[in-house]
């Protein structure tokens, strides 16, 4: 179930037998031969699964997120961290209001893991709440599956190159491995990343990806059993 298919009797009439609740928080940055949404579609897509499967409702997702490294990128539009702290922060303090006691917060981009001390001060101030991180690419077992077939997960490489994140050709072969020195302007991001890749292959056989999405739903649902 998603917000946008419900009215607020059907809300009301969940919470009478249900408190979970699923946000999904992407980003609009660079991903080099992959859509600018990539960090939004692919936990979205996962969410979107889960849905289905366990019946936990969906919240509409936050598209924005913390990517300033990238603002010499076209296309990027990157939030102030302030003004995402604050914004998660308000999702989650008006879904508890609702009645929402169990929260999984399903992320999609590294930028935004800053996030994570100010759900634990929500934790400790709001009676009840409970609440789960997941960052979708972090699975050990996504990894395990990597190695088997000889990858390595890289921004916008092989890793989040699945059929609903391509918008264009995928170059063939692979990109050496870029390192960034700390923290360094935005410009300076770019003359080193180049197309926007962090390096490594930049497609993988579609098999190997229909098993990293299958391997990373697992994962949410078993967060959403809140053990």
């Amino acid at each position: 179930m998603r917000f946008e298919n419900l009215t607020w009797f059907d809300v009301e009439n969940y919470l009478e037998e249900e408190d979970r609740l699923i946000l999904v928080l992407g980003a609009c940055e660079q991903h080099a031969y992959l859509s600018l949404l990539t960090d939004l579609k692919i936990p979205l897509a996962l969410a979107e699964e889960a849905c289905q499967r366990s019946g936990v409702l969906l919240a509409p997702p936050l598209s924005f997120g913390i990517s300033p490294y990238f603002q010499a990128y076209p296309g990027t539009l990157s939030l102030r961290v302030s003004t995402f702290l604050d914004m998660v922060e308000d999702l989650v303090r008006s879904a508890y209001q609702q009645g929402f006691r169990r929260i999984l917060i399903l992320n999609g981009h590294g930028g935004n893991e800053v996030v994570r001390d100010k759900l634990s001060e929500l934790v400790n101030e709001l009676g009840g709440l409970r609440m789960a991180w997941h960052s979708w690419w972090a699975a050990d077992c996504l990894h395990e599956i990597a190695e088997k077939h000889g990858l390595v997960f890289n921004h916008a490489n092989w890793s989040e190159a699945f059929s609903f994140t391509q918008v264009t050709d995928l170059p063939d072969g692979k990109k050496d491995p870029v390192h960034i020195p700390g923290l360094i302007s935005a410009e300076e991001v770019r003359d080193i990343c180049g197309d926007g890749s962090f390096g490594g292959e930049y497609r993988a056989e579609e098999s190997i990806l229909d098993e990293i999405f299958a391997a990373a739903l697992e994962e949410v649902l078993a967060k959403l059993r809140f053990d």
